[in-house]
């Protein structure tokens, strides 16, 4: 599709019969320095006046294009923003200044309806931290009022360390978004030099003998778990429409119609699904697939062994698959992990053959042990986040 003019003598009725395209265009106005019309893909238009000051680009929303704000509207509008920059006043500044935050708790509110829901995939965690744990201390305080002190009391009352860096790192996201936009006064984060409680990273994983005795107990998405080793929150999320003959593909961005998260490192995977696990599809989707972590919990309790948690059943396929002799890379490719920082993109059907003997092997290992003959040996390995 051939794109719209970059710079037009904006006229009503070209205004009005501009379409949209593919993704967001702007038409600047010849007759009036700094307008702009922003087009969106859903046709939706907008006026904004653009400019510089003091070396850095600005943009300033002046409205909705639609019978209040018309071209005519739009132009007056755009010169008074102008004229502003004239004085050295910044009047994009001045607005997002005049957008008092208030309360703590307005702030959080704005951060997760503004920025955590549309761009954080983990913002149910982190609203549930901060609703829990910070908003009966800080919901009813003026957020430009709240210092280090407190956040050093705050983090100190709460008794688990890995919870209250949790916690931590919630608050520390509200404050560092409000400075990065300009909100309100909000010109310090209270979180910000604070050092994290030190914790050593989980290395849980299940015994030939738990794996027996855990298996009776897990419902079809843990069984998935610890049969693929892919991460609980994908298995959670998994829809029918992504497989197709015994392959699950894993897109890497956001399936919003489907309610896919996209996968954590936003790579597109492709896992390979043994006999077992395809077995279980048909429970797994009729079934529940929440509160994973509760279900692991209540299953320790009641064979009273140390906890264990979803993510330790994917660290325990990783670790038969080096154990089984295929190595870390092997391990890293078929569980859609990420090491030391780096990323590898493999071809999705170029190890096609050999990431089905892994799984297929994997599956009967595990499922072997599940019919009687495990042993009392633990196995820890590096794990895969």
């Amino acid at each position: 599709m051939p794109r719209a003019p970059n710079k037009v003598r904006l006229t009503d009725v070209y205004v009005a019969n501009l379409k949209p395209q593919d993704r967001a265009f702007l038409v600047w106005d010849l007759d009036t320095e700094g307008l702009a019309l922003c087009v969106q893909p859903t046709g939706r238009k907008s006026w904004k006046a653009i400019y510089a000051f003091h070396g850095r680009t600005r943009w300033y929303h002046i409205g909705k294009c639609n019978s209040t704000i018309g071209l005519a509207e739009a132009r007056r509008r755009a010169k008074k923003v102008l004229l502003q920059v004239a004085d050295d006043t910044d009047p994009q500044a001045n607005r997002m200044a005049g957008r008092s935050v208030g309360t703590f708790e307005e702030l959080a509110r704005r951060y997760l309806e503004e920025y955590a829901k549309k761009r954080n995939k983990s913002w149910r965690q982190g609203e549930k931290l901060v609703r829990r744990h910070v908003l009966p201390h800080w919901g009813k305080l003026r957020a430009t009022d709240i210092t280090r002190s407190d956040a050093r009391r705050l983090f100190a009352g709460i008794a688990a360390p890995i919870l209250a860096n949790q916690v931590l790192a919630a608050v520390g996201a509200v404050f560092s978004w409000a400075i990065k936009n300009e909100i309100g006064q909000v010109t310090a984060n209270p979180c910000t030099g604070i050092e994290k409680n030190p914790t050593r990273a989980r290395e849980r994983v299940l015994s030939d003998a738990e794996i027996a005795q855990f298996w009776p107990k897990l419902n079809p998405a843990l069984r998935t778990i610890l049969l693929t080793g892919q991460r609980p929150g994908e298995v959670e999320h998994m829809c029918k429409e992504h497989i197709a003959e015994g392959w699950w593909t894993l897109p890497g961005a956001p399936v919003t119609d489907l309610h896919w998260p996209g996968t954590k490192n936003g790579q597109t995977h492709r896992v390979r699904l043994s006999e077992p696990v395809q077995a279980l599809l048909p429970d797994l989707f009729a079934g529940s697939r929440k509160r994973l972590h509760k279900v692991m919990q209540d299953i320790c309790a009641e064979l009273q062994v140390p906890r264990a948690t979803p993510h330790d059943l994917r660290r325990t396929f990783s670790s038969a698959v080096t154990r089984l002799g295929f190595g870390r890379d092997g391990m890293n490719r078929v569980t859609n992990h990420r090491e030391g920082g780096i990323s590898d993109v493999y071809d999705v059907y170029e190890y096609a053959d050999e990431n089905r003997k892994i799984m297929e092997t994997v599956a009967r290992h595990i499922l072997s042990l599940t019919e009687g003959g495990a042993g009392d040996n633990v196995f820890e390995l590096a794990t895969a986040r």
